[in-house]
């Protein structure tokens, strides 16, 4: 009797241990936290290249001016069309730049062995709206921030 006195204390207590152990184990495992849901933050567009209002202060600079003696929309005529234009430069500063400069001082060579006259009355803001314009007759050369 002795020894089943000291075996029932000894065997609850074991008992009481591995009860305690399993539960601990069990509170261990590693509960996978959940990730805020991301919202996908776009990417705003880039602005129009032009504005609808320098698009048609261009055009009517255009129309106002000689351009039309050599140039067509379209067709290739001394110079070339103002849509192959719009195709060989794309739509940003550096191209508003290069092609502000040719109309004001004239060019030659880009486009074959005819100069292009310069234009030195035209101001640099209307050259600027007239460039602006005739990149805009590609819809298939977007905007770029390319400087």
């Amino acid at each position: 009797m002795k020894i089943i006195k000291l075996i029932t204390p000894a065997l609850c207590a074991t008992l009481t241990l591995s009860v305690c152990v399993v539960s601990a184990q069990a509170k261990k495992k590693v509960v996978a936290k959940k990730k805020p849901a991301t919202t996908a933050t776009k990417t705003p567009p880039p602005p129009p290249f032009a504005t609808d209002a320098e698009i048609a202060d261009g055009k009517d600079l255009i129309s106002k001016s000689d351009c039309l003696t050599c140039h067509k929309i379209e067709d290739k005529l001394v110079g070339p069309a103002y849509t192959l234009i719009a195709t060989k430069y794309p739509q940003n500063q550096h191209s508003l730049d290069t092609l502000t400069k040719k109309v004001i001082t004239g060019g030659r060579g880009v486009w074959g062995p005819i100069p292009m006259a310069p234009h030195p009355n035209i101001t640099q803001a209307d050259a600027n709206k007239m460039i602006k314009y005739i990149l805009t007759l590609n819809g298939k050369n977007p905007a770029t921030s390319t400087k």
